[in-house]
């Protein structure tokens, strides 16, 4: 299948936790007829899933009325990713998390979103004030580039 340069898939979800689970799968789709490896589809499932729970619950507070938007956006060999919510976005930088003291109980498990989502990608920006009035998150995962045979 040829895939023409910026293409643009778009998917609308409720914020209802379950409904990440039909951006995954959309965007592992999208990234397979890319040519993504299927690590990098597992890491893109996994970016995707906790970007959209994320703006389920913090962004739009669960508000079933208030969709949370999905844009993948192809390019050659990266595939741009928006999650946009109707939430005023982090007010603060991303902590990184100390994963000894959760893993020990001294911190809350919680908090750890962000922090897989720039582990996963090549690429991770946090918008507010977008101009719809809410945020989103920008992410790019980029296909690693098939070696040159010859």
């Amino acid at each position: 299948m040829v895939l023409t340069k910026n293409t643009t898939v778009e998917v609308r979800l409720p914020s209802r936790l379950g409904f990440e689970k039909v951006a995954m799968g959309t965007a592992a789709s999208v990234a397979r007829l890319m040519g993504f490896s299927e690590d990098r589809v597992e890491d893109l499932k996994t970016a995707i899933a906790e970007a959209c729970i994320n703006a389920m619950e913090h962004g739009n507070k669960f508000d079933e009325a208030l969709p949370v938007g999905v844009v993948l956006t192809l390019n050659d060999d990266s595939l741009e990713i928006k999650v946009v919510d109707k939430g005023p976005g982090p007010d603060h930088p991303i902590p990184i998390p100390d994963i000894d003291r959760k893993m020990h109980g001294d911190e809350s498990p919680r908090g750890l979103g962000m922090f897989l989502i720039q582990s996963l990608v090549d690429e991770v920006e946090w918008v507010c004030g977008a101009a719809n009035g809410g945020s989103y998150m920008h992410h790019t995962p980029t296909r690693p580039r098939r070696p040159a045979i010859g």
